[in-house]
């Protein structure tokens, strides 16, 4: 199964690239940069010719062509398809080599949730970027993200050391961890989904009278709107979802700066040890890559490293889980 587990760190490999490509195309507004779907105003590449780009404004003339914004949406949309085979791929080595015992449940999984994930991507651009679809479809990627590191470690022959079998009680913590840390990108996807990551402008609390314009119910609600472009929220809403972004992230700190400690100091292996500071390594980058998108007001880099980092400090929090999890 050498060639299947080459695939998919392939795979995940591609996954990272496609969860990158879709915040750069969300952050650079070109989540409707082509109106239709799967091609691009009827044609599977750009419209490039003067007569092809008539045409396309024509039969589109609510989203002229911008050429710029097109090609992101475009670009992500061939890694994502590109990803798609990979894991049709991975699945089809699994069922030739079930008779070996390796994982097939994970990889037929993997196949549905990669369909399902195409579904949401559809409907992100017919619904007219609907929040809730835009922030399925970043939690969409990051599970398909997991999934995969998940089968590549059960395809990877390690155990975890035998000197660190009394931390076996801390793989429920660690779970805990994976979904705070779920939790928080949900939040993230939120925010960004709704054009939220600027609706507090000072750090580390935000401007004016903040605390008294909280509106939870609003901001944890979907407005009617014929188009989600730029968000359809009021200010105190989108204030209000940044707010509970960042009461997220402080919890979402202290609670695996402990994890993380607890393990260094409690474990006796270099591989855990090594994986806790990994973690709080990444940990750190991210809470700075977050203050500086609220200090420097949304640099496009920093923006898009935020969403990729996440993705890192996932994978760590699964890698630590799985590792303790694991039968020594």
């Amino acid at each position: 199964m050498k060639s299947c587990r080459l695939l998919v760190l392939l795979s995940i490999l591609f996954t990272l690239m496609v969860i990158v490509l879709g915040a750069y195309t969300r952050l650079t507004d070109a989540g409707l940069g082509c109106p239709d779907w799967p091609g691009c105003y009827g044609h599977l590449v750009v419209p490039q010719s003067e007569e092809l780009v008539n045409a396309a404004n024509a039969a589109f003339p609510e989203r002229p062509v911008e050429q710029e914004k097109a090609w992101n949406e475009m670009i992500h949309r061939y890694f994502a398809s590109a990803l798609g085979l990979l894991i049709v791929a991975i699945a089809i080595l699994s069922w030739r080599n079930r008779a070996e015992q390796k994982p097939i449940k994970l990889p037929l999984f993997l196949v549905a949730l990669v369909i399902f994930q195409g579904m949401l991507g559809m409907w992100t651009v017919t619904l007219n970027l609907l929040p809730v679809v835009v922030m399925g479809h970043l939690l969409g990627g990051f599970t398909v993200l997991s999934c995969l590191l998940l089968l590549y470690l059960r395809l990877t022959p390690y155990r975890a050391p035998t000197g660190d079998a009394h931390l076996g009680k801390y793989a429920t913590y660690a779970l805990v961890g994976i979904a705070v840390v779920v939790v928080q990108i949900a939040l993230g996807g939120w925010v960004s989904a709704n054009y939220a990551a600027l609706a507090c402008t000072e750090f580390p609390i935000c401007e004016g009278n903040w605390s008294s314009r909280l509106d939870f119910a609003g901001a944890f609600s979907v407005p009617e709107a014929q188009d989600y472009e730029f968000g359809a929220h009021d200010y105190a809403e989108r204030m209000t979802m940044h707010i509970v972004h960042r009461i997220g992230a402080v919890i979402t700190f202290a609670y695996l700066c402990w994890l993380g400690l607890s393990l260094y100091v409690k474990a006796s292996s270099s591989l855990i040890k090594g994986l806790s500071l990994l973690m709080l390594l990444v940990l750190v980058v991210q809470v700075v890559l977050g203050i500086s998108n609220v200090v420097f007001s949304l640099p496009l880099a920093v923006a898009v490293m935020h969403n990729a980092v996440a993705a890192c400090l996932l994978l760590v929090m699964v890698t630590i889980a799985y590792t303790l999890m694991r039968k020594i």
